[in-house]
């Protein structure tokens, strides 16, 4: 029973330090890279005593810098090996994490690639109107879960309908015109500039941009902005345009 608890131990710690070990090497390397300073300003004392008694071995004459190297250069050596591990700690860091995302991104597209297909599949199969159904069913949920009333509703300069962004979660005035119209623009935009970011659509419909707004967008290789929009109404009654992104979602690394 012990053995196995101890087995186990072992297992967790692995597993830990391989999930953390990004974070892991970055401490370790900026801890080195302290230790190497310290350890550099420690030897100085001690290279500066050689290079007296060497001066004073040649009669005071000014040493060379050959001569000034070989006498020092032992007092650094282990400030040099830890400076040089913690160089590879970090370097090794950014290579892991440098995989994750490599690793993240090539899932996103194969997750954004089998929803497509899914979704291309669901409409041939059911037919639009009851797909439509199924968008306006989620849309409702959307609604629901985060209702007008708790939140504050962002005043426009374009149109005077109450709107839901699903992927922001912002409730807006605007119309739908005024959103086409962006969206037209926007796709004439991309066969020029090739992508367009979130935050590009939320400028253009009167909204600040956010953090995630910067990651996600479109790009002209994958298909145009094609944003679908389901008529509801909100918990206090008033009606509600809710925007959705389903047919075309904003993608991760759109610029590449």
């Amino acid at each position: 029973m012990k053995k196995t608890k101890f087995k186990d131990i072992i297992h967790n710690v692995q597993t830990a330090m391989k999930k953390h070990s990004p974070e892991i090497l970055t401490g370790i390397g900026i801890a080195g890279m302290i230790t190497t300073v310290v350890m550099a300003v420690r030897a100085t004392p001690k290279a500066i005593f050689l290079l007296e008694e060497k001066k004073e071995e040649k009669g005071d004459k000014k040493l060379t810098v050959p001569e000034t190297i070989k006498t020092a250069w032992t007092c650094y050596i282990p400030s040099t090996i830890v400076g040089s591990v913690s160089i590879l700690c970090l370097v090794g860091a950014s290579s892991v994490n440098f995989r994750r995302n490599a690793a993240l991104a090539t899932a996103y597209t194969l997750s954004e690639s089998a929803l497509r297909e899914y979704q291309e599949k669901v409409v041939e199969t059911i037919g639009e109107k009851k797909e439509q159904s199924i968008r306006d069913a989620i849309a409702t949920d959307r609604l629901n879960a985060d209702p007008v009333t708790n939140r504050e509703v962002i005043i426009t300069s374009s149109g005077n309908t109450l709107c839901y962004d699903a992927i922001s979660g912002r409730y807006f005035k605007s119309d739908i015109e005024k959103i086409r119209k962006v969206e037209n623009e926007l796709n004439r935009r991309m066969m020029d500039e090739m992508f367009i970011s979130l935050n590009d659509f939320y400028y253009e419909i009167g909204l600040d941009g956010i953090d995630l707004g910067e990651a996600l967008g479109w790009n002209i290789e994958k298909g145009y902005i094609d944003l679908s929009f389901s008529s509801q109404l909100a918990k206090d009654g008033t009606p509600c345009l809710v925007i959705l992104y389903s047919l075309s979602p904003p993608q991760y690394d759109y610029q590449k």
